[in-house]
């Protein structure tokens, strides 16, 4: 396994630092096109967002979307029929249900196939680099989307990782880092009585300090954490902290998306999304099956995705929230075609399956097609980066966009990925 180190998301410990005053952040210079300035407007009249279910592990993707009847690779499950064009696993009755609103994307070709390396990929649409900290796909677009959340008088963070820390914001800074919450939205030190007279002295005596130093010109980083304390506070008091109440909903409500840590996740989500929140990260770990693969899917997660993954796509188009909400399902990799000795599979990046839908994009096809035992792509294949321009096009978000690193790199968007055609025809 790589020893790449991936930056840390907005976790709790980063809120007491900010509190008692540790540490300053920095958020380089960044350059948008005119593009971005011209869909500023538009941003505001409709709230775009995107939910990322994460299967980390790297999903047997052969078993699940694209399954191989007949062939010595194909393993023991049957595809059923669905409300598209696509046929999935049998064990997915619930999800075959919703599959007219999301596509396969069967043409997934990468080549990092360690854990490490492959989820710094599909998260950034970049191989890991020594000499700079790439934006992960959440950071990119809550800060494309800023325009969006501030006209809404978001309060709450606009990138939110569900279970798990995500990839982190790279040279966008730690205004844009992911804020990690778990599976039941606790956040830990953010169970303060605001009222408390002695936190509020200090409170004003650190933002008397803050002040001190942006006064002086010190740079960027105090004004930049500054801000961050405002936000910490801010969030410490806002009523939008009940969006992480998932056991406020309906017991009905619950138990559609079902009483696990995914399902309470994949609630939230919706809750974090319908409150104004950008992009929701939602973690599903446990695909890295080795070993009793069938087993391992078929009692414990398919069920857990299949209930939550199909009430999560079914309640965002009854409440009219699909058509601008991007549901994106991947993992780092998927595994190979064939069956090792202890009826696992291993990893396999060179052909496998993502899911997407909504915001626009067609749902109810596959995209893509893998030879008969699963071995290799036969059409155009797909990477991260043009899953990437894919989901910024569904969001509006202009593609000529460019940033500029922190070593003063400009950096285009999606990593110049180009967008799946099939889903937009």
């Amino acid at each position: 396994m790589s020893a790449t180190r991936v930056p840390r998301g907005m976790t709790r410990r980063h809120f007491m630092q900010h509190l008692a005053g540790a540490s300053a952040l920095a958020l380089p210079a960044m350059s948008f096109t005119s593009a971005l300035r011209a869909h500023a407007a538009d941003l505001k009249k409709r709230h775009k967002a995107a939910i990322m279910l994460w299967m980390g592990g790297g999903p047997a993707t052969i078993d699940l979307w694209d399954l191989k009847p007949g062939s010595p690779t194909g393993g023991p499950f049957q595809p059923i029929a669905t409300s598209g064009a696509e046929q999935i696993c049998e064990h997915l009755p619930l999800i075959a249900k919703q599959m007219h609103h999301l596509a396969i994307v069967r043409s997934m070709s990468t080549r990092e196939a360690d854990h490490d390396r492959g989820r710094y990929y599909m998260h950034t649409g970049y191989v890991p680099n020594p000499n700079i900290e790439h934006p992960g796909y959440g950071s990119v677009v809550s800060r494309m989307l800023q325009e969006q959340t501030e006209s809404a008088g978001l309060e709450i963070p606009p990138f939110v990782a569900v279970g798990g820390g995500s990839v982190g914001p790279g040279f966008l800074g730690m205004t844009y880092a992911p804020f990690v919450v778990n599976n039941n939205g606790n956040v830990r030190n953010l169970k303060m009585n605001v009222a408390d007279e002695r936190l509020m002295h200090r409170m004003q005596a650190l933002a008397s300090l803050e002040k001190g130093f942006v006064n002086q010109n010190r740079g960027r980083s105090a004004a930049d954490h500054a801000k961050v304390l405002e936000k910490t506070l801010s969030l410490m008091t806002s009523k939008q902290m009940d969006a992480f109440k998932v056991n406020s909903e309906p017991e009905a409500m619950r138990e559609r998306y079902g009483n696990t840590g995914f399902g309470r996740g994949c609630l939230m989500a919706r809750r974090l999304v319908e409150q104004g929140v950008s992009f929701v990260e939602v973690d599903l770990g446990g695909w890295d099956t080795h070993q009793n693969n069938f087993t391992t899917l078929q009692n414990n997660k398919l069920p857990e995705l299949d209930k939550a993954m199909s009430a999560l796509v079914g309640d965002l188009d009854e409440r009219g929230m699909l058509e601008d909400t991007a549901i994106i399902w991947m993992g780092e990799f998927g595994r190979t075609p064939r069956i090792n000795g202890n009826t696992g599979r291993d990893h396999w990046a060179r052909s496998w399956s993502i899911v997407l839908g909504g915001a626009g994009m067609k749902g109810g096809i596959a995209v893509g097609r893998t030879s008969d035992d699963g071995t290799q792509v036969e059409t155009e294949p797909y990477t991260s980066e043009d899953v990437m321009a894919t989901v910024c096009k569904s969001l509006g978000i202009p593609l000529e966009t460019t940033f500029t690193s922190n070593n003063g790199r400009p950096m285009k968007i999606a990593g110049g990925g180009k967008v799946i055609d099939e889903l937009f025809s």
